[in-house]
């Protein structure tokens, strides 16, 4: 309030605080000043800092509704744009599926699927739509046999390069994560590669890409980010929409492998990495997500 805004006291207060904190923050600031935080925000931050305050601050299945409709929403339908939907369907719980979906109708009036339906053209629509609608059963139950006969499913239409086949969408939009680990490891005992290299060996379009994402998030969430955050600040420019998402999103859920990933393909931190490629109080919230000092 008053003239300015104190950028380090945002950073320090709300940078530190988990999601339940944050979420008290909001109602406690709501009942003492009669408005919402989060427009508060808005109407005093701007830029890449301005929006990752916002994205942090709002309620986790509200933000990932609103990265989901910016998405679908972009005049681009690329990988980066999709992928922000592939993340939601297999690198979260199916818990937080349900709820974004539930956030996404009471913000836009309109289902998630119903978005992919008129905005994403098809076969990637079939595998989106596939994703979004299922709710994955939660616990380790895996069953060998199936892993087995779907593990040869799923070669047979990569050797078809019918890689929107009704068996695919099935197997990967259904079964819970630990089966699909399951049929992974098969794939890989059976045919000699990981399913994600034959996938490549299809080709380069946007649909082997999708599903290399979906198998990456699937079998290993921390690799998809840490590709996400190295894509994001290689070369010229940065992609500073993918490295709030990337970061934001996962700071409370698998930062430290996110890291770990991170340093082991790149040979260089993900502190490092962040601070070569931003700057002033975007770069110091950043890092502050992150847990580093500066």
């Amino acid at each position: 309030m008053g003239w300015g805004t104190d950028e380090k006291a945002i950073i320090k207060v709300l940078g530190r605080r988990n999601a339940g904190q944050r979420r008290k923050i909001k109602e406690t600031y709501q009942q003492l000043y009669n408005e919402s935080l989060i427009h508060a925000l808005q109407s005093e931050l701007s830029g890449d800092f301005g929006k990752a305050v916002i994205l942090w601050t709002s309620d986790p299945p509200e933000r990932d509704a609103r990265l989901a409709n910016e998405a679908l929403k972009s005049w681009r339908k690329g990988i980066n744009q999709v992928q922000v939907i592939v993340e939601l369907a297999c690198a979260y719980s199916p818990h937080h599926l349900v709820a974004v979906r539930q956030a996404y109708c009471s913000l836009f009036d309109c289902s998630l699927e119903e978005d992919i339906i008129s905005n994403v053209a098809l076969p990637v629509r079939k595998i989106l739509v596939g994703l979004v609608s299922s709710y994955r059963y939660d616990k380790e139950v895996v069953d060998s046999d199936v892993a087995e006969a779907e593990a040869a499913m799923l070669h047979e239409a990569i050797e078809a390069k019918q890689l929107d086949h009704d068996n695919v969408v099935l197997i990967l939009g259904t079964r819970n994560i630990f089966q699909l680990k399951l049929t992974f490891n098969c794939y890989k005992h059976n045919y000699g590669n990981h399913i994600e290299q034959d996938v490549e060996s299809c080709g380069n379009g946007i649909l082997e890409s999708v599903l290399r994402v979906v198998i990456w998030c699937i079998n290993s969430p921390e690799k998809h980010f840490a590709e996400v955050i190295r894509a994001s600040i290689v070369g010229l420019g940065t992609d500073e929409d993918s490295l709030t998402r990337a970061i934001v999103s996962r700071a409370e859920i698998d930062m430290v492998k996110i890291r770990g990933e991170y340093y082991e393909v790149n040979k260089t931190s993900l502190e490092d990495a962040v601070i070569g490629d931003t700057s002033g109080d975007y770069k110091a919230f950043l890092m502050t997500l992150l847990g580093a000092t500066l």
